[in-house]
């Protein structure tokens, strides 16, 4: 009599492991949650450092929660509802209130005004995205400035003001109160716009981008670990004007045909079109 049972039973599986696989993308995100609301009691404390800090530290918990699920294979919609709600307060109103605090609790007394905006912008681009866009982004495409961006750019610019590099500025490059106020008016603008922002790159060594995207990789984490307040903020900017200007160039690059330009075309329509068209009319 053979031993070999392999066909006859199934090892059973154990409900608790896979419970326990599900639960951890929304541990994540609810540690995604939890440094936001640390970063709004730092802010109006007067630490702005710290509270830009546990920003990134929110957006760390965010990619790892989605690289989590969809590994895992557990992504499912109560998820990702979750995911939306707490980015709006780690991304918008962490990252508003900073700022406020920051720089326009003196303003005057309708400047909250402008956090406001920032804030409806991220809750706008994230009802957006959970509608139509998680399913119609081009692949290795956002549509629109993501959240995290946005949200990681303020809230690094307190800890690059400090740096020495930022000291040497010339003046008209110091973004005190009017240059904060463009550049949240332009993260929000963003958010809501369509143009395309590219992911996060592929890692690996089997094809050409694959490497490429490798290499950007390992600059961005060498940035992070050696120089975080030096070089975030910057790589903030520029990952926003990036989007700017590929959008820019392409709409560019496609010209449109014109009014002339269609006559000419159909000036020079073959003859025999032109008979085919007169004789069945």
């Amino acid at each position: 009599m053979s031993n070999d049972t392999s066909g006859e039973y199934e090892a059973p599986r154990r409900p608790g492991i896979r419970r326990a696989i599900v639960v951890i993308p929304s541990a994540f995100t609810l540690g995604n949650l939890f440094f936001g609301i640390w970063s709004i009691v730092y802010a109006a404390q007067g630490n702005f450092t710290w509270a830009g800090w546990f920003i990134v530290f929110a957006g760390v918990a965010d990619i790892l929660d989605g690289r989590l699920a969809r590994m895992s294979h557990t992504g499912t919609r109560f998820g990702a509802e979750l995911d939306s709600l707490v980015d709006v307060i780690s991304f918008g109103v962490a990252p508003a209130m900073l700022m406020y605090f920051i720089e326009f609790a003196e303003a005057g007394k309708f400047a909250w005004i402008l956090c406001f905006i920032y804030v409806a912008a991220v809750a706008v681009r994230l009802a957006r995205y959970n509608i139509t866009a998680a399913g119609s982004d081009k692949p290795g495409w956002f549509t629109g400035l993501p959240s995290p961006a946005a949200g990681m750019t303020l809230a690094t610019y307190y800890a690059f003001s400090q740096t020495a590099w930022y000291q040497k500025f010339p003046e008209y490059l110091d973004l005190q109160r009017q240059g904060l106020t463009f550049l949240i008016i332009a993260l929000a603008a963003m958010m809501l716009s369509t143009v395309k922002y590219p992911r996060t790159p592929r890692i690996g060594f089997r094809s050409l981008s694959a490497i490429v995207g490798t290499l950007v990789t390992l600059g961005i984490l060498a940035g992070v670990i050696f120089a975080p307040s030096t070089f975030l903020f910057p790589f903030g900017l520029g990952y926003l004007i990036f989007g700017v200007l590929r959008s820019s160039y392409i709409a560019l690059s496609e010209r449109p045909v014109d009014d002339a330009d269609a006559q000419t075309l159909h000036v020079r329509a073959p003859r025999g079109h032109d008979r085919h068209k007169d004789s069945a009319s």
